[in-house]
């Protein structure tokens, strides 16, 4: 249970949720209760303050008499002293602490105005407040008000029971309030954990997009294309493995019946030639597709070896066309190749020319007697441009984005002659890529095909 992140998150959240509200409330307690006080005490002196300016006016027996008698139908007490302290009039009987309070009141220092002269009311049981009375400039009196400290402590009980109540519905809409953001925070959260399960378990199929624009919305966005690229990953390795296996299975089937043949005894020797021909070509033909296998895994392993150096394309597409030309000439195809002497790249020039070899055999499958493959290099601004096009079938339009996927092929029909194994573009493309350049090919059906190569030009390692 307490390994939930809603949990967590909740507890996290009411934790510090709860000490700012207790940091709140107490500040404002505690300037509530000051602001209570002092209002009592304000009011007691205001009380005393308008007793001492009606006597003032009249400092007679019976106005003396009538502040008493109406003090003392009050929760307030009232004495009134002459100027030395004699007691004059007391509205109620005097309790030990207002008479301590009378007897350390200094009646020779006669304050301006009215002052709060005891305000302990957390120790004491009553506030005391004490108000001259000056006739004519001359000092002829005072009025204490005392008021029982139970009234503020009332006051102040009041107020701590509406704060504890206060506080207690505040705590109980935190946690319901926690609860629900929580909830609504991890929900998402929640649901990336179950499609990740999904996914652990071979479904690939999720959906997790949303309108979300934060962070939790990228992931689930993110997830989400995850599962699609592992579905389309799925049905790319499943799809391969079927290729590879026709791939491999059609050799060795040639091979092993063509070897059963053989052990015939009624076989001339013609046909022992001619039939060993066929072996040596099958068991060639699974000897390249065995090697592209392995330089494919190679290239995703990151393990494919490239050297760079600084090479010369002239003499690297001679060479190229060198080991071409009689294949070519076989089939009655002109080949021409066109380069600057000085155009160099910063390449390998092993693995650049096995993309070339398999660019240029393409050509040399896909075009009829009589036609003719272009090679052509170029500078480019930073780099340089090798094209190779041919004026053979070309590729349906439809066909071209995927020319570049492993063991696919334009050619369904998997002939010996045209179909190749399909792996060939996917390698060079990995190859040229690997070198920091691109691929690209543009083709249309029945005039030609064209493939460019760009790569990062030699001599400044540019």
């Amino acid at each position: 249970m307490f390994n939930k992140l809603s949990l967590k998150i909740g507890l996290l959240f009411f934790g510090f949720i709860l000490i700012i509200e207790a940091l709140l409330f107490s500040t404002l307690y505690f300037t509530l209760v000051n602001e209570r006080v002092d209002e009592v005490m304000e009011n007691l002196l205001a009380r005393g303050e308008t007793h001492s300016d009606v006597l003032e006016d009249s400092f007679e027996e019976m106005t003396l008499t009538h502040v008493g008698i109406m003090e003392s139908a009050s929760d307030f007490i009232v004495v009134i002293t002459d100027a030395s302290g004699e007691i004059l009039v007391n509205s109620d009987a005097l309790e030990p602490e207002m008479v301590e309070v009378l007897e350390h009141t200094d009646f020779e220092e006669v304050p301006v105005d009215g002052a709060i002269i005891e305000e302990d009311w957390q120790d004491k049981r009553y506030i005391a407040t004490d108000s001259p009375i000056t006739i004519d400039g001359r000092h002829e009196g005072h009025v204490f008000m005392f008021a029982p400290t139970t009234n503020i402590e009332r006051i102040i009980g009041h107020l701590k029971n509406q704060f504890l109540w206060i506080g207690m519905i505040t705590v109980v809409l935190t946690i319901i309030t926690i609860l629900l953001l929580s909830r609504f925070i991890t929900l998402p959260l929640i649901r990336m954990k179950e499609a990740t399960e999904q996914l652990s378990q071979g479904n690939n199929r999720v959906d997790l997009t949303n309108e979300r624009n934060d962070e939790l919305g990228e992931l689930a966005n993110a997830i989400t294309k995850l599962s699609t690229d592992l579905d389309h990953l799925k049905n790319a390795r499943n799809e391969f493995l079927s290729s590879i296996s026709h791939e491999l299975r059609t050799p060795l089937t040639y091979i092993k019946g063509y070897a059963d043949i053989l052990d015939r005894p009624d076989t001339t020797e013609r046909e022992r030639e001619e039939y060993m021909g066929i072996i040596r070509e099958e068991a060639a033909h699974l000897t390249v597709l065995v090697g592209n296998l392995f330089d494919l895994a190679k290239l995703d392993r990151n393990q494919f070896a490239i050297e760079q150096n600084d090479v010369s394309i002239a003499a690297l597409l001679k060479s190229v066309a060198l080991l071409v030309k009689p294949a070519f000439d076989e089939q009655q195809i002109s080949l021409s190749v066109n380069c600057g002497e000085d155009i160099q790249a910063f390449i390998d020039s092993e693995r650049i020319q096995q993309v070339l070899l398999n660019i240029l055999d393409n050509a040399r499958k896909h075009s009829s007697a009589g036609g003719h493959v272009d090679v052509e290099c170029c500078e480019e601004g930073d780099g340089i441009a090798i094209r190779v096009s041919d004026q053979g079938q070309g590729i349906p339009q439809e066909e071209l984005p995927f020319v570049f996927d492993r063991l696919y092929r334009v050619e369904k029909s998997r002939s010996r002659e045209r179909g190749g194994s399909g792996l060939g573009l996917a390698i060079a493309k990995e190859i040229v890529e690997s070198h920091g350049g691109r691929i690209r090919i543009d083709s249309q059906l029945n005039k030609g095909t064209a493939v460019t190569i760009r790569l990062k030009r030699g001599g400044n390692h540019s």
